[in-house]
């Protein structure tokens, strides 16, 4: 009995969840009500609150449960050994790898984005992916004994941010630039940035 209750609670949660994601999607964070996500889970507000204290905490969950595991694939070591090794080749490889998993971590970056501007408490857990691979590239540098020290964790910043900013508004053919040229262009630009010109 006590396992089909933690079967059920566990449901009831996930329903929440997906019912929050879609009603983000559609209608953005802040135009999103509680009695909506409710609603749209097929339960009630006050079930809605014995799971989850506010929208926010919805947002930090999705980005736990969902966003955490896409965007934990490219993390270390693939990324800080990408830059390690600095050639064209395994930089491209990354950042294919990364074009490829986007369309999956998108919809949660952006409704978490557009949470963090309703709610300032939100900007550690929406910024903590992007400033853990900065770190990361700054410790394939750091492997790697390529530039200067005081230079690493800047150059990071450059090559992540410019890959994010993209993520947040391409889409193929977005520019004028279709995905596998826009993949050769960034992973030209990091190559200048963080690569290994010999």
């Amino acid at each position: 009995m006590a396992n089909l209750r933690a079967a059920q609670r566990a449901m009831t949660r996930q329903l929440l969840l997906d019912a929050a994601m879609d009603r983000f999607v559609a209608s953005g964070y802040a135009a999103t009500t509680i009695d909506e996500i409710a609603s749209a889970a097929g339960t009630t507000r006050v079930t809605f609150y014995a799971y989850f204290g506010s929208k926010s905490e919805v947002i930090k969950a999705l980005i736990a449960e969902r966003l955490e595991d896409e965007l934990a694939q490219l993390r270390s070591p693939q990324i800080a050994d990408a830059v390690a090794a600095g050639t064209r080749e395994q930089l491209g490889a990354w950042i294919r790898q990364a074009v490829a998993q986007w369309p999956r971590a998108r919809p949660i970056v952006t409704i978490a984005r557009a949470a963090q501007a309703v709610d300032p408490d939100l900007t550690h857990f929406v910024d903590a992916w992007t400033d853990e691979t900065i770190e990361d590239v700054s410790a394939g540098l750091d492997k790697a004994g390529r530039f200067d020290a005081d230079s690493r964790r800047l150059r990071g910043a450059l090559a992540v941010g410019q890959l994010d900013y993209l993520f947040q508004r391409w889409a193929d053919g977005f520019w004028g630039v279709e995905q596998d040229r826009m993949c050769e262009l960034v992973t030209e630009s990091w190559f200048m940035l963080l690569g290994d010109p010999a």
